[in-house]
């Protein structure tokens, strides 16, 4: 497909798109039951770092976690005690985590804002000319070594596969999809995002990578790579950023959720036309 018919196609979807009717099947629906910025951005933290594997799954315990935490998530993650709140958590895990997973996970964010007094801060403090991966990979990295400092003083136990699994590293490769989502809420102004962090550029966010943006992003030749990892979602970006210099990731919301939907479910081949292209010039 020529840049100039991706682009009618992607700018139909965007100016279409209902994206007040998805957002009680999507995790931004979080954060967006709250008015303080700095609950906004422990909600959608710990939100994103969850959303994974099936959508109702992750929800519920997500659900679990907030009616644990009051009226305001920021105030009780800074003042969070694993061994006073031991009990209260004692029950919640999900999939690769386990209950001393989600404990690490909530104890590590609370050092964080003891810190940093904010998630933007800490993040800021790796980021360095408009290099969101190596902001990435520096965050990430400080955030495990925080809970090594933790899991030393006996706090916490030490870093395990499934709490590392909620903090993977750019630099192995991964697309770091639920820390670039998180980005995404934070920094994007415009439709359902926040715009709560600011001196981050939107032009410089990476596209949040799951399977559906893989697989459409093949089918409308937006990559010509195979491999779900960091390489491919900066390859998606680039040829979004060709169409919209200033917002690439404008177009991300309505394409997962056409992948999720089902209307782009199958590989396209170069000779074939793209369903979404065809459902969209269709209707």
């Amino acid at each position: 497909m020529d840049r100039d018919n991706l682009r009618s196609v992607l700018e139909h979807l965007y100016r279409t798109y209902d994206f007040g009717s998805r957002i009680s099947s999507d995790p931004i629906k979080y954060p967006r039951r709250y008015k303080q910025a700095r609950d906004i951005e422990v909600v959608g933290f710990v939100s994103s770092c969850l959303a994974y594997g099936r959508v109702n799954q992750f929800m519920s315990v997500i659900e679990e976690l907030l009616s644990l935490m009051r009226e305001s998530p920021y105030e009780f993650i800074l003042d969070f005690q694993p061994q006073r709140q031991w009990q209260r958590f004692a029950h919640i895990q999900y999939r690769f985590q386990t209950n001393e997973d989600i404990m690490a996970l909530l104890a590590v964010l609370s050092e964080v804002l003891k810190r940093y007094h904010s998630i933007e801060n800490a993040f800021k403090a790796f980021y360095k000319k408009d290099d969101i991966k190596g902001a990435i990979e520096g965050f990430f990295q400080h955030i495990i070594a925080l809970n090594s400092v933790l899991a030393d003083r006996g706090i916490v136990s030490p870093n395990s596969k499934g709490f590392l699994q909620l903090f993977p590293l750019p630099s192995k490769g991964s697309p770091c999809k639920r820390m670039n989502l998180f980005l995404r809420w934070m920094v994007r102004d415009r439709d359902i995002d926040f715009g709560i962090w600011k001196g981050i550029s939107k032009s410089r966010l990476i596209i949040p990578l799951d399977t559906h943006i893989a697989r459409i992003s093949r089918c409308l030749e937006l990559t010509k790579r195979t491999t779900q990892d960091w390489k491919m979602a900066e390859e998606i970006t680039d040829s979004l950023r060709e169409i919209d210099p200033e917002d690439p990731l404008k177009y991300d919301f309505a394409l997962c959720h056409q992948g999720i939907k089902g209307i782009c479910s199958k590989e396209c081949s170069p000779e074939t036309t793209c369903s979404l292209f065809f459902h969209i010039l269709k209707g």
